[in-house]
């Protein structure tokens, strides 16, 4: 028993030795390693298909809607990627779908007089809806928005539509081995980017978009913006858009809002206003400057409203409401800031505003004293997903998840539902 009390520690010792090199073997034997990760896979079109997709079809449902516009008595929802919902809204309490134009790679839209305008990934097309049961492509300005789908060059056949997200699991050797191969495989990119007598029921001016609209028109013109750049196109004759000036505008670019001779640009970074005197060349006055976060504006009189939102496409943690002096452009100066939930777009009515919570619903304000707007809460729709909202004098449009609800509000103290076009079974 002395004997082997006396070499138990140098037993101990050589095993402590040697168990690091017996589990190393175990572990290179028998334990692969494995990594999952996510790419965005680029979905490629032809140019010639791309050129004979835009057509007038039945109505469908609502399936993944996205912006909305109204011109006279019709709406315009788009459908994300897909086309365009036209609907007679002569009656709000029974809105009925009259179409749908199918336009791959629509996003944005405007409509002036019987032209209805809107992207088709790299193109713009110019749609006379004088029929809305027969509406006919009458011109396209081609390779006018690269940046959306990332077109090679101006005669390429084929483009990069869109990116699409795959799931990939894999040895850790094959994944350092496509990692040297191709280093930008992880480059996020934003898919997102990211409407009887037709002709006097929507009348011969321009119609309304909401505030997250990149489209819009004043005037003669059309405006669009894209992640970077503000594109101009005289709509003198409605049917023959003629591209113009394009201005760079600097990164993160959202949403614009025209407001008499100004054009007010949201953007991740900051609200740009620029002179818009001079429609074929408007010049920047000033940026008022804020944290990176979603960016939508309204404006009215000397004020500017800006929602300030958190979201993973706009990297920000910021969720409020800024109240901008905006009497001179060139100095705008934030007089008040009210903590939100997750403000998305906004509108407003002379001394009503009526603001996009997403999942927390919808807010209505009267902004009489646009100091004490947290005091002044008039209703507080909770139940919707809500995106964006257009105002029209007594009716409210409003879009979300869901789908489109329109609401009486001739009498703010009482808002009353009017009507709601929800989602349809995923048959599209």
């Amino acid at each position: 028993m002395k004997n082997k009390a006396l070499l138990l520690p140098h037993q101990f010792l050589l095993m402590l030795l040697f168990l690091p090199l017996l589990l190393l073997t175990s572990c290179t034997d028998e334990v692969e390693t494995t990594i999952t990760y996510t790419v965005q896979e680029p979905v490629l079109m032809l140019r010639a298909d791309l050129k004979q997709a835009v057509k007038v079809s039945t109505p469908r449902g609502l399936q993944t809607p996205g912006k909305i516009y109204v011109k006279g008595n019709y709406l315009f929802i788009n459908e994300v990627d897909k086309g365009i919902h036209i609907i007679n809204n002569a009656n709000p309490a029974s809105p009925q779908f009259v179409s749908f134009v199918e336009i791959p790679g629509s996003v944005d839209m405007a409509v002036k007089g019987n032209i209805l305008y809107a992207d088709s990934y790299i193109d713009l097309v110019a749609l006379d809806i004088s029929n809305p049961l027969d509406v006919k492509l009458v011109k396209r300005v081609e390779n006018i928005f690269p940046s959306y789908g990332q077109l090679v060059h101006d005669t390429a056949k084929i483009f990069v539509a869109r990116y699409e997200e795959k799931t990939i699991t894999e040895s850790v050797e094959n994944y350092n081995t496509r990692i040297q191969r191709n280093p930008w495989m992880f480059s996020q990119l934003d898919g997102s980017n990211q409407f009887r007598e037709f002709s006097s029921a929507v009348g011969s001016g321009a119609g309304k978009g909401g505030s997250m609209a990149r489209f819009t028109i004043a005037g003669n013109h059309l405006y669009t913006v894209s992640l970077t750049d503000m594109q101009v196109f005289d709509i003198s004759n409605a049917a023959e858009p003629q591209a113009g000036n394009k201005i760079n505008l600097g990164w993160g670019i959202e949403t614009i809002f025209p407001y008499n001779d100004k054009l007010f640009i949201g953007s991740t970074t900051g609200m740009h206003i620029y002179d818009n005197s001079n429609p074929t060349s408007p010049q920047h006055l000033s940026t008022y400057a804020h944290v990176n976060s979603c960016d939508p504006v309204v404006v009215e009189g000397n004020l500017a409203w800006v929602t300030l939102r958190s979201g993973t496409s706009c990297a920000g943690f910021t969720n409020q409401l800024d109240v901008i002096d905006v009497s001179n452009a060139r100095s705008p100066k934030l007089i008040k800031t009210y903590p939100m939930q997750n403000p998305h777009g906004l509108g407003i009515d002379q001394s009503t505003l009526f603001l996009c919570e997403g999942q927390f619903g919808l807010k209505v304000f009267d902004i009489k004293n646009h100091l004490k707007v947290n005091e002044s809460l008039l209703a507080h729709f909770k139940e919707h997903d809500a995106y964006d909202v257009i105002p029209l004098g007594t009716s409210l449009l409003m879009i979300g998840k869901d789908g489109l609800y329109q609401y009486d509000y001739s009498n703010v103290s009482q808002i009353k539902l009017l009507s709601k076009i929800p989602l349809a079974s995923k048959t599209i």
